[in-house]
């Protein structure tokens, strides 16, 4: 009977238990969608976090949809040491006492990424373009691109598919680029080229200003800044394509946790 007698758990551990559960509530809260959200804290000894004294958090997830239309495939940042306000973990908040920076990693899917094209975010900045080289193309017109559909290939290039419709009918356009990080928060699609394998012969003039034109587009839409989540701000380091997927290996400044401020 003496060996089975298990010691009522501490305070401290009570509130490492409340504070998993409400830091991965917090978390799924950055998400419209999620499959699954895993936090763990490090806390030695576990006396310290009566104090508001973390070692650290990890927090892991699968299949979060961001902002209803962008999909990460995975997702994972691990923190530095972390003050917070342990008040206000007993009513269902997270609220730091400092910001802090994690180390993080996001992986996107190609299938993720053509869905994001599809995004009305997206969509309307490839919409009635009406730079002087198109609009000559296009009858003074401007000219919107469509049916964007984008293959990731080793050594971080990437070939897209897209199309537009001029006043004499539609015109394919198809490039390969290589992916680089820019100023830790924008990705650069750099060194262009057209591809004219797929492009009749006969259109493969009007292809090429088209393609390099959608090329200079691309190359100014993806800054982080702009999907930027509540309280955390991401920046990249690195980038490399893997198969089908994108992986991004950066870190995360997190200000407060959603509903912490």
């Amino acid at each position: 009977m003496i060996g089975g007698f298990t010691a009522p758990p501490t305070s401290a551990d009570f509130g490492e238990r409340m504070l998993n559960k409400v830091v991965s509530q917090s978390i799924r809260h950055l998400f419209t969608q999620s499959e699954s959200v895993d936090v763990a804290i490090r806390c030695s000894p576990s006396s310290k976090l009566l104090q508001g004294s973390i070692d650290s958090f990890k927090m892991s997830g699968r299949r979060l949809l961001i902002r209803r239309d962008f999909w990460v495939e995975e997702m994972s940042f691990e923190t530095d040491a972390v003050s917070i306000d342990f008040g206000s973990v007993m009513t269902g908040k997270i609220r730091l006492r400092q910001p802090t920076q994690a180390i993080a990693q996001v992986v996107l899917t190609e299938e993720g990424i053509n869905q994001a094209f599809m995004a009305e975010l997206v969509k309307k900045r490839l919409l009635d373009i009406d730079t002087p080289e198109l609009t000559a193309l296009s009858g003074g017109e401007p000219v919107s691109f469509s049916d964007v559909n984008l293959k990731l290939l080793p050594n971080n290039q990437i070939k897209i598919f897209a199309k537009t419709e001029l006043p004499n009918g539609s015109v394919p356009i198809s490039l390969t680029a290589n992916l680089a990080v820019e100023r830790r928060r924008r990705i650069s699609f750099q060194n262009p080229q057209f591809d004219e394998t797929v492009v009749p012969e006969a259109l493969r003039g009007v292809s090429r200003v088209l393609t390099l034109a959608f090329a200079s587009i691309l190359d100014n839409m993806v800054d982080l800044d702009r999907f930027d989540l509540d309280g955390v701000t991401m920046r990249i380091n690195r980038l490399e394509t893997q198969d089908d997927r994108l992986v991004f290996s950066g870190y995360a400044q997190i200000e407060h946790f959603p509903g912490g401020r």
